[in-house]
């Protein structure tokens, strides 16, 4: 038997290496399973951004562990961020796992589980491909550990043809890059991730074709940052020209794009955004904290007047955009004086959409081992205060959409409530609301509706469909 159960988390670019596996594994003859009863292998494709997902990624494998006692599993491989950082202490502290596959090797997981299963074979040593322990130096080997780890400034050598995608046939993500040249004091990801390494356009295009021909209505554009796509590979920014060229695509409604740090936004980007119909007038822009010397702590490479300027500069150019961004409350030396003025940026920007996170000190970064570390219930307090303050400010924007007319993309319908549930431009899946739909017939997951908004709560829309007949009266 060759059935597989896949679990992952973490973000979506991380969900996107998942859809890669699950296409390759398909394409070899496995069967994807949901249940661990009916599973021959587990693969875990892990996180380990934050504090959180980190704790998330072990429980998860602990507990997945415990189905190989259970008779049925007989391979547990674990991939991705977490896989990567701490692919020896993997190797060495929990047995159970057969194989470890590092953020670059996700290519090799049909050889990883037919060696595992017994499908081909032992699997080959290498230098991708070595015993935790062998590859310290630390002695004997512990064959029991695979590892496939190649360097994470290294490319797959080319992006899978099948992918299996989960988000709903009608929404895909795209990621057009790898890594991060940022290093922010705070983030682990080019220690995991790599350098920033950018997909050939040419590919990009042929796999977002094969998308649109699945069913995609929306493309959604991200990496660890959008904004200086292209530049190792052309020499210059080309996200301009990839989103002129993915809206030539036939059938395809909605492009979005997320991760654009603020000092990578350029004029020729906002162009395109006002001259694209299909380009979203939404923009993701994570500028973490709003006062100077924060900023400055975290390695950003922007200040308040520069995020000011721009926020200002995007609403007179494109008057309807939404804009998205996410804070760190807590961040060391942060002190009540800098949480109270970046209290006052947000309520004078108004964002549309908002996150915070409490800071979480990972190791190996810089500013873990800084001085001024804050208590966690201070960090706890001073993000439960913004978060009162966004959703008061997104109840008052919300309320504002009532009697407004809003194109929707239907994502799925409630039985229960006998009302459908979809997004607007403004609202990107997961992380911004909803709009709850009344429709006098039936309607599909993926058609794109118009609707006359008649209710509103903090973070969500409700309306009816408009139809033809009722433009005419």
């Amino acid at each position: 038997m060759k059935n597989v159960l896949f679990i992952s988390l973490g973000c979506d670019k991380n969900l996107v290496d998942s859809e890669k596996m699950l296409g390759l594994l398909s394409e070899a003859g496995y069967t994807i399973v949901e249940e661990e009863e009916q599973a021959d292998a587990i693969v875990i494709n892990t996180c380990c951004f934050i504090h959180d997902a980190k704790e998330e990624s072990i429980e998860t494998i602990i507990e997945m562990a415990s189905w190989k006692e259970k008779g049925r599993v007989r391979a547990l491989v674990i991939t991705g961020c977490l896989a990567e950082r701490y692919k020896e202490e993997i190797g060495e502290e929990l047995p159970e796992v057969d194989a470890v596959i590092g953020t670059t090797g996700y290519t090799e997981i049909v050889k990883v589980l037919d060696s595992l299963l017994g499908e081909t074979g032992a699997a080959e040593v290498s230098e991708e491909n070595v015993p935790a322990d062998e590859a310290n130096g630390a002695g004997p080997a512990q064959t029991h550990t695979l590892i496939f780890c190649p360097s994470i400034d290294l490319l797959p050598p080319s992006l899978p043809d099948k992918r299996m995608v989960t988000t709903g046939s009608y929404t895909a993500y795209l990621k057009i890059a790898e890594g991060c040249n940022k290093h922010c004091s705070y983030c682990v990801i080019p220690s995991v991730r790599g350098r920033y390494r950018s997909f050939p356009m040419e590919d990009l295009v042929e796999e977002a074709g094969r998308l649109v021909d699945g069913g995609a209505k929306e493309l959604i554009l991200v990496a660890q940052e959008t904004t200086v796509y292209g530049v190792d590979l052309y020499g210059q920014k080309m996200l301009p020209e990839l989103l002129r060229r993915l809206c030539r695509l036939e059938g395809l409604a909605w492009i979005r794009v997320l991760y654009c740090y603020p000092e990578e936004i350029t004029e020729e980007l906002i162009q395109v955004m006002k001259e694209e119909e299909k380009i979203c007038h939404y923009l993701d822009i994570p500028i973490q904290h709003s006062e100077d010397a924060v900023l400055k702590q975290m390695g950003r490479k922007t200040d308040r007047a520069e995020l000011t300027a721009l926020i200002g500069k995007l609403r007179a150019e494109i008057p309807d955009i939404t804009l998205r961004t996410t804070l760190i409350t807590g961040f060391p030396g942060e002190t009540e004086e800098d949480f109270a003025r970046m209290t006052d940026f947000v309520e004078q920007m108004r964002f549309d959409r908002l996150g915070v996170f409490t800071y979480s000190p990972e190791e190996g970064t810089r500013a873990a081992a800084m001085d001024g570390q804050i208590a966690e219930e201070v960090k706890e307090e001073r993000r439960d205060r913004i978060m009162e303050l966004q959703q008061a400010i997104c109840a008052e924007e919300a309320a504002g959409r009532v009697g407004s007319e809003m194109s929707v993309l239907i994502e799925g319908y409630l039985y229960e409530e006998d009302i459908y549930v979809g997004r607007t431009y403004m609202d990107a899946p997961k992380v911004d609301g909803n709009v709850f739909v009344r429709a006098e017939e039936e309607l599909i997951s993926g058609d794109i509706v118009p609707v006359r908004i008649t209710g509103a709560s903090e973070y969500d829309l409700m309306g009816d469909v408009i139809y033809e007949d009722e433009f005419t009266e």
